[in-house]
């Protein structure tokens, strides 16, 4: 065990920090001096953003110095035990353009027990993901978790086990390894804001230890709970009212006393068994740091931050989104790119549109879900009116340099219709009785809705819900499979083309539909999101290259959208531009090349819609559909059928 290193007490000069530093790698026998000059020139490039991040946080004090140097000496620890291949992965990506903006970017996304049953299962299922075209694979939640309901997986008792019924860290390290050699680079949650009450630290915590009790907000009485909880919005009312629930402290084995319950409340955003960490601490941070490290050292190259918008509580405030989660975010990053620089983050942060963007940047995350361009495609399909989904590409689809969204045609999760009210207004929808439409079109009640969707978290206050439905049944796969065909496709056409990555939930590219016996798994029932996430359907699978089946159809027309997504330049990187085709059925959007333009057309009606030659007039009369490769003159306009969608290679006329 190494001595603890000299803290600077008496100065708040960095070359003190460096000093200190110093003396400690010098004395570690287990690196190389390459390895300790590699590290140090790290240092110096990321110690002034550790600096000031952690300052912004912890604010100012002798402490702060300690807070720094433990921060760099956790980074340290993780450099000197990553693997060796790891290692060379950070050297080559540190020389390279980021990868995730690459036309060859294509993810996917299961989880581990239902679409392979355990991680051999998933390892063997590589040659399907290199068949499909994947070069990012996300496994959801597969940590050591609660028996029973875990909420999916991310109420984490340990982020350094696996759940023993899908294998081993050890597998999963082998399983990264050869999924790296293919290519495909290992996407893995790491749970940002809370653990399970099983975790050890919740355990010591529940157990009354003063140490691990600073983890979690946790109180001895309501006073202060009740003061966060005038402002902290509540998220699952099905599950507890409130962010607080009381503490319970029982040895496993034994009842509660409802004579002598624990008189502590511990703050629980989500279920009840979802501690939310204290960052208020340093300690959590140093924690955390390493547990993430730890992840990022098994061979994963991109790390789903969860709920990242939730972690930092402040009273007299929402809770959600607040200053220091950003400079939380930017701490977090200089000591990966110390120790892991090949690992990007991604943020999952759904939230209003104004806050999404501020979570996507080098230093915080360079990846981040697109929750609007989601859900306004739902909305378009629902209105059949892209106006929305027009302005909000126009407006809203722009990423700082060297970052990129992932576009999802739907996840794991629930649909939120997280569209800004004001941006709805201004062009004359009025959000609130919007999204009550929505809800009922999703769920099967509005008139003439093709949807076969399930309310999830009803408000009966507000009158608010989200929806949950695999792409299929929500599209109307059961009654009309015809149409439903085509908007699978069509939904599937814009996280194609909008630049960035394209996510396809595993399943979704066979026509894959709700599972209708969801609810009778009691860990289950009362979580409507489990309809959209079934097992594995061989049967899909096997009808995948038969060009008559359903699935066939929509498999083969995925996979011709990956096809020509990286056979054309237009596609790389993540500029976009407008597109007016002056029908609001028809979205339009333009991905500039060097010299030529690809031309997105996207026909949201029931009904073929026509995009007039004068409309398109500002490029030279001669195009190529890029599908079909074929040449097509502009003057005549171009028709698009029901549901359809047109990639066309242009040249504007200026």
């Amino acid at each position: 065990m190494l001595s603890e290193p000299s803290i600077p007490r008496d100065t708040t000069d960095r070359e003190h920090v460096l000093e200190s530093v110093r003396e400690h790698l010098a004395l570690d026998t287990r690196a190389t001096p390459e390895e300790r000059t590699v590290f140090l020139g790290r240092l110096s490039r990321q110690l002034d953003r550790l600096i000031t991040s952690l300052h912004a946080v912890y604010g100012p004090g002798l402490g702060i110095w300690d807070t720094v140097t433990r921060a760099v000496l956790t980074a340290w620890e993780a450099y000197v035990q990553r693997p060796r291949d790891l290692k060379d992965l950070d050297r080559r990506r540190e020389d390279q353009l980021p990868w995730f903006t690459s036309r060859e970017a294509v993810g996917g996304v299961c989880y581990v027990d239902r679409y392979g049953g355990d991680l051999a299962g998933i390892r063997e299922k590589i040659p399907y993901f290199e068949e499909l075209g994947l070069t990012y694979l996300h496994l959801m939640p597969l940590y050591e978790s609660p028996a029973g309901n875990s909420d999916g997986g991310y109420a984490v008792s340990s982020y350094r086990r696996v759940d023993p019924e899908l294998g081993t860290m050890a597998e999963l390290a082998d399983l990264a390894a050869e999924l790296r050699a293919q290519g495909i680079a290992l996407v893995l949650d790491f749970v940002f804001n809370h653990t399970s009450n099983e975790h050890e630290w919740a355990r010591a915590a529940a157990a009354g230890d003063p140490f691990y009790e600073r983890f979690y907000w946790m109180y001895s009485e309501r006073t202060v709970p009740d003061e966060f909880e005038r402002t902290a919005r509540e998220i699952f009312p099905d599950d507890h009212p409130g962010v607080f629930t009381r503490v319970d402290s029982t040895p496993a084995g034994r009842d509660a006393s409802p004579y002598d319950p624990d008189p502590r409340w511990v703050w629980t955003t989500f279920h009840r068994f979802q501690w939310d960490l204290n960052y208020s601490n340093p300690h959590v941070f140093h924690a955390m740091a390493a547990e993430m490290l730890f992840l990022a050292n098994q061979g994963a190259q991109v790390l789903r931050l969860d709920a990242v918008a939730f972690i930092w509580k402040q009273l007299g405030t929402s809770c959600e989104s607040q200053p220091q989660v950003h400079d939380l975010l930017r701490a977090f990053n200089a000591v990966t790119a110390l120790a892991a620089p090949a690992v990007e983050f991604k943020s999952e942060a759904i939230v209003h549109p104004d806050e999404v963007i501020r979570y996507v940047h080098p230093d915080q995350c360079a990846l981040s879900y697109n929750p609007l361009q989601m859900a306004l495609t739902w909305e378009a399909m629902a209105t059949r009116d892209v106006s929305l989904l027009s302005a909000a590409l126009a407006e809203r689809h722009e990423t700082p340099a060297g970052t990129a969204w992932v576009n999802y045609v739907r996840g794991h999760d629930d649909i939120g219709w997280t569209f800004s009210d004001d941006d709805a207004a201004r062009l004359g929808v009025d959000g609130h009785d919007h999204r009550r439409f929505l809800n009922a079109f999703y769920t099967g009640r509005h008139p003439g809705s093709f949807a076969h969707g399930v309310a999830f978290q009803g408000n009966p206050r507000t009158g608010d819900c989200r929806i949950c439905g695999t792409t299929a049944s929500l599209l109307g796969l059961e009654t009309e499979p015809g149409p439903a065909v085509d908007r699978i496709l069509l939904a599937h056409s814009l996280a194609m083309s909008t630049g960035g990555v394209p996510l396809l939930y595993l399943g979704d590219e066979v026509g894959q539909r709700n599972d209708v016996h969801w609810d009778e798994n009691p860990d289950a029932a009362d979580d409507a999101r489990w309809v959209h996430r079934p097992r594995y359907p061989r049967d899909d699978y096997e009808r995948r290259h038969d060009l008559f089946s359903v699935q066939g159809r929509i498999f083969g027309g995925i996979r011709g959208m990956i096809s020509v997504r990286r056979a054309t330049p237009e596609f790389e990187g993540t500029a976009l531009i407008p597109f007016i085709t002056h029908n609001r059925h028809v979205l339009g959007y333009q991905r500039p090349g060097e010299h030529s333009v690809v031309l997105c057309l996207a026909n949201f009606s029931d009904w073929p819609q026509f995009v007039t030659g004068e409309t398109l007039s500002g490029f030279l009369p001669s195009a190529t559909m890029l599908h079909e490769n074929e040449r097509v003159d502009l003057r005549g306009g171009i028709l698009v059928e029901a549901h359809g969608f047109r990639w066309l290679r242009v040249i504007p006329t200026s």
